[in-house]
């Protein structure tokens, strides 16, 4: 089965969403049913063009860059399914505004097969270079939170060029409220020892652990990893779903489908 980004058409410079409806309604999928059919819904001056940049997405099938250009923040979720490979999943903790000053404490880092976990005064220097291997970080509240002050902390470092931010994509499907709200939405559940902590109590335990409680910074941490640990199934069912939606076509007619409630809570 064709990857969401060769069904897309709407990177091609005059293609909106309507108009690559129009395309899927016409029997063309993906790009190269577009390049080999006698009959397109183009003019035949339209249809060289749309042909040339359909030829060029092909040549950069793996150039993420290409496509973070060429689509709108909002349609960048597409780019998942081709480049999980080179993504990474991100949520920081911080002191919480503390004497007027919000500090990163921690920063974890979840590539589907491991995690690293990088501490203030410890080894969070070493963030900059690994987060430096990544194409696309996926976060949630990510774009307003974890990546502005990691900016901060971090003035002259180089993020993935492409972020999709879950609390935005995910509102796309009803599914609203802070991380755990959206977890429990998704039914995924918490080990019983972190269930129900927040960021507040992410605060006290960097306390408690300056004032010498290493245990406290031992469950900080399993706290920051079950947060970029579940970002990874929150960002696969939300693409599945979007992409059923995007693509339920029957008879060569798109299929509207009924707008499915996962939740409704408003964030922590």
């Amino acid at each position: 089965m064709a990857e969401l980004l060769e069904h897309t058409f709407i990177h091609i410079p005059g293609i909106g969403p309507k108009t690559e409806r129009h395309i899927w309604e016409q029997g063309i999928l993906t790009w190269e049913q577009c390049l080999h059919s006698e009959e397109t819904p183009f003019s035949p001056a339209r249809n060289a063009f749309v042909r040339r940049k359909l030829e060029e997405s092909l040549e950069n099938r793996g150039n993420i860059l290409f496509f973070r250009d060429r689509l709108s923040s909002a349609e960048l979720w597409r780019l998942f399914d081709s480049f999980k490979d080179r993504a990474v999943y991100l949520d920081i903790e911080t002191t919480g505004g503390y004497q007027g000053v919000d500090e990163i404490t921690v920063i974890g880092l979840y590539d589907g097969n491991g995690v690293q976990t990088f501490v203030n005064g410890v080894n969070l220097n070493e963030f900059e270079m690994a987060i430096a291997s990544y194409e696309l970080v996926i976060t949630f509240n990510g774009s307003l939170f974890d990546l502005p002050l990691i900016r901060r902390h971090f003035p002259h470092i180089g993020l993935p060029p492409v972020h999709i931010d879950l609390r935005f994509f995910l509102k796309k499907l009803g599914c609203q409220g802070g991380l755990k709200a959206v977890e429990k939405c998704f039914g995924l559940v918490r080990a019983p020892e972190i269930d129900g902590m927040n960021g507040s109590d992410a605060v006290m335990l960097w306390k408690a652990y300056q004032w010498g409680d290493q245990s406290a910074l031992e469950r900080l941490v399993q706290y920051n990893t079950a947060d970029i640990v579940d970002l990874k199934p929150l960002m696969e069912r939300g693409y599945q779903e979007m992409k059923r939606r995007l693509l339920s076509v029957d008879r060569g007619r798109l299929q509207i489908q009924p707008r499915r409630q996962y939740g409704s809570k408003s964030p922590e």
